[in-house]
C-alpha cells in the first residue's frame, strides 16, 4: 500500500507537465465554485478562524479528484455550514444565499462530472465546456424563476391550496425524471 502511495505521488510532477489549458480550467473552476459555496454557506465567525483551512481544502478536493465521492461530500459539508450558520447562529435566511449556494453546488457539480470523464491531458476545444456550461446556466436560470415564483406563491396561497400545489410540484418533479430516465434509454 505504501509503494502504491509513493508510485502515485512520484506521477504527480509528469501529470503536472502534461496538464492541458481547457481541463485545467475546469478543475479551477471546480475549485472556484466550492470556495464561493464554502464562503457563502459557512458563519463568517467559522470562516476567520483557523477552521478556514479545513473548510477550503474540503472545498478544493472535487478539482483534485473529481472521479471519488469528494463532490458529495463537499456539498454536504457547504450544506452543513448554512445549516450551522442559520439554525446555530441564527442568521436571518435570504433568498440571495439559497440562491447562490444552489448555483454555486450545482455549477461545482455539474463541472466535476466533466472533469471526471475529461482526461487532465485532453486536448479539447474551448466550446465543449462552454456548451457544458451554457447548459448549467440555463438550468439554474430557469431554478431561480421557479424558486422565486413557488416563493411568491406560499405567500398567497395557505392551507389546502398550499398542500395542493406542493402534490403538483412533487407530480411534476416525478414527471420531469421519467421523462430523463426514458430519454436516455432511448440514446
Amino acid at each position: 500500500m505504501l509503494n502504491d502511495l509513493l508510485r502515485r505521488i512520484g506521477r504527480i510532477p509528469t501529470a503536472i507537465r502534461r496538464a492541458t489549458v481547457v481541463p485545467t480550467l475546469v478543475r479551477c473552476g471546480i475549485a472556484l465554485c466550492g470556495v464561493l459555496a464554502v464562503a457563502v454557506s459557512w458563519p463568517t465567525e467559522l470562516l476567520a478562524s483557523q477552521f478556514v483551512v479545513l473548510l477550503v481544502v474540503i472545498a478544493v478536493w472535487p478539482a483534485v479528484a473529481p472521479r471519488g465521492r469528494a463532490a458529495t461530500f463537499a456539498a454536504l459539508v457547504v450544506v452543513t455550514g448554512w445549516i450551522l450558520d442559520t439554525a446555530g447562529f441564527d442568521s436571518r435566511i435570504a433568498l440571495w444565499r439559497v440562491l447562490a449556494i444552489a448555483t454555486l453546488l450545482y455549477l461545482g457539480h455539474t463541472l466535476t462530472a466533466l472533469a471526471a470523464v475529461l482526461p487532465y491531458d485532453a486536448v479539447v476545444n474551448l466550446d465543449v465546456p462552454g456548451l457544458w456550461l451554457g447548459r448549467a446556466l440555463i438550468v439554474v436560470l430557469v431554478s431561480a424563476v421557479l424558486t422565486v415564483l413557488a416563493l411568491g406563491l406560499t405567500a398567497d396561497l395557505g392551507g389546502g391550496a398550499f398542500q395542493l400545489a406542493t402534490l403538483a410540484g412533487l407530480a411534476a418533479a416525478i414527471g420531469v425524471t421519467m421523462l430523463l430516465v426514458r430519454l436516455t434509454r432511448r440514446t
